[in-house]
């Protein structure tokens, strides 16, 4: 694991959350973009060399719409960089981390991504993140 790429928070109103981290952080959104495949849509920030992700679900079944109906508004996830997402995934797995994903899947912001289960990781979400370009650079450098 390279870094913290990003920290995810989940939110009930996306609109409301853009200007409450616009004001925080003296900066407007990079990117906003809805993930089909979760339920989401984001909204991403930079401050420095960190990044926080605003998530807001789009369906009611939805994981983040869950998390809120549970837990409220907050801190879903801690997302990591790494260079070879599979290579993370086993390790992680031969480690005897609880994945909820045994393969990556597309995910925001242009990456690739996986979930441990938080049971696994002391109560956090923890997100492996890899950007989709690299998968390509990889196979061409074998």
């Amino acid at each position: 694991m390279k870094k913290i790429e990003h920290i995810g928070i989940a939110v009930k109103d996306l609109e409301a959350a853009n200007a409450t981290y616009k004001a925080l952080l003296k900066s407007e959104p990079y990117k906003t973009e809805t993930v089909e495949s979760e339920g989401v849509s984001t909204s991403f920030f930079k401050t420095g060399e960190s990044k926080i992700e605003l998530l807001a679900a789009t369906k009611p079944d939805s994981p983040v719409a869950k998390f809120i109906e549970k837990r409220g508004e907050g801190i879903h996830h801690i997302a990591f960089a790494v260079d070879d997402i599979e290579a993370e995934i086993k390790r992680l797995e031969a480690e005897g981390f609880q994945l909820l994903n045994k393969s990556p899947k597309p995910g925001a912001d242009n990456k690739l991504v996986a979930f441990l289960h938080p049971k696994s990781s002391h109560g956090v979400l923890v997100e492996l993140c890899m950007e989709k370009n690299q998968r390509g650079e990889k196979e061409k450098s074998k």
